[in-house]
C-alpha cells in the first residue's frame, strides 16, 4: 500500500462547501414535497419530506461539527477538539433514522391498512423532478471531492469513501444517493398508484423509503462508533510510520505502536522505541526530534507524536538472565 493510499487527509473548507449545498438543496426541496403530498395526498410523497427534512437536519449537525471539531487545543482539551466531529455526525446519522426512517415506515404502514384518497399527482411528479435535479447537483458536488481526494491519495473512489474519517462528506455522498433512489421509489409508488386506483403502491413505496434511510443510518453511525471508539491507521500507513521511526539514527527497533485518527487531518502517534544502548541522553532527544520531522514530513495528518524510551528484546533477558544468576 502506498503512502498516499493510507494517509486519511482532507480538506475541511471543501467539505464545508459540499455540506452547505447539501443543506440548501434538501431544505428547499423537503418544502415543495410536503405542499406536493398535501395536495395529491401520496404518502411516499410525505415520506420523502420527511426524508429531506431529515437530511437537512443532518446537514446543520454536520456543520456544527465541522465548526467545533476545528478548534484548536487549549489546557481542557489537550489533544484539541478533533474527536468532537464524530459526536455530531453519530447524532445526525440518529437524526436521520428517527426523523426519516420512522415516519416513512410508520406512514406506510399506515396507509396498507387504512387506505388513502389519492389526489392529482401532476404537482408531486413536477416536484420530484425538480428535487431529482437539486438532489443530483448536489451529490455531484460531493462526489467530485471524492474524486479529488481519492485521486490525491491514488485510491479508488469506492475505497475513499468507505475508509475517509471526514465522514461530513461520506455522508452527504450516501444521503444524497439515497435521496435519488427514494424519489425514485416515490415516483413509482405515485405512478402504481395512478394505474390501479390503489393507495397499496404508494405504502409500499413509503415503506421502502423508510428501509432505505435505514441502512443510511446504520452505515452512518457504525463508520462514527468506529472512529469515536478509536480506529488506528491503516496498516499500509501503520507499516510507513515503522519504517520512518527505524531509519532514524541511534532507534535499533519499534517494540509497539500506537496510532489514533482523532479527525480527517489529525493523526496522533505513540510507540515504544530501543534506542542504541550507546546513545547520549542527548542523542536520544535529538532522534526523537529527528522521528517526528520524518513522520510529519512522510503523513502531514499526523499532529503529534510521543516516544517512550524502552529497553529492548535482547537487554530484558539479559537483565532476567543476571536476576536469576
Amino acid at each position: 500500500m502506498s503512502d498516499a493510499k493510507a494517509e486519511p487527509e482532507s480538506g475541511g473548507g471543501e467539505s464545508t462547501f459540499t455540506v452547505i449545498v447539501a443543506a440548501a438543496a434538501n431544505l428547499g426541496i423537503a418544502v415543495a414535497k410536503a405542499v406536493a403530498g398535501l395536495i395529491s395526498g401520496s404518502s411516499a410523497m410525505l415520506s420523502e419530506a420527511a426524508h429531506s427534512v431529515a437530511d437537512t437536519v443532518t446537514e446543520v449537525m454536520l456543520l456544527t461539527a465541522l465548526k467545533r471539531s476545528g478548534k484548536p487545543a487549549d489546557e481542557d482539551h489537550p489533544l484539541g477538539y478533533g474527536p468532537e466531529r464524530y459526536i455530531w455526525a453519530m447524532l445526525a446519522s440518529i437524526a436521520t433514522f428517527v426523523g426519516g426512517a420512522v415516519f416513512s415506515v410508520y406512514d406506510g404502514v399506515h396507509t396498507l391498512a387504512a387506505g388513502e384518497e389519492l389526489g392529482d399527482p401532476l404537482v408531486s411528479y413536477v416536484v420530484l423532478a425538480l428535487a431529482f435535479l437539486l438532489e443530483g447537483f448536489s451529490l455531484r458536488t460531493g462526489l467530485k471531492q471524492v474524486r479529488r481526494e481519492a485521486s490525491r491519495m491514488a485510491v479508488p473512489d469506492a475505497y475513499y469513501l468507505r475508509h475517509t474519517p471526514d465522514t461530513a462528506v461520506k455522508a452527504v455522498v450516501m444521503e444524497d444517493s439515497a435521496a435519488l433512489v427514494g424519489l425514485l421509489l416515490a415516483a413509482g409508488g405515485l405512478l402504481g398508484g395512478q394505474l390501479s386506483g390503489s393507495g397499496v403502491w404508494d405504502g409500499i413505496a413509503s415503506i421502502l423509503i423508510g428501509l432505505l434511510l435505514v441502512y443510511v443510518a446504520w452505515v452512518l453511525g457504525r463508520s462514527n462508533a468506529q472512529l469515536l471508539i478509536g480506529r488506528p491507521l491503516p496498516p499500509g500507513a501503520r507499516a510507513g510510520v515503522r519504517e520512518e521511526l527505524e531509519a532514524v539514527p541511534h532507534i535499533v527497533e519499534v517494540l509497539e505502536l500506537t496510532t489514533l485518527i482523532q479527525g480527517p487531518t489529525e493523526v496522533l502517534v505513540a510507540a515504544k522505541v530501543d534506542f542504541r544502548d550507546i546513545s547520549t541522553a542527548e542523542e536520544v532527544e535529538w532522534a526523537c526530534e529527528a522521528a517526528e520531522a520524518r513522520l510529519r514530513e512522510r503523513f502531514p495528518s499526523i499532529r503529534r507524536v510521543y516516544l517512550d524510551p524502552t529497553p529492548g528484546r535482547g537487554q530484558r533477558l539479559r537483565k532476567a538472565a543476571e536476576r536469576d544468576g
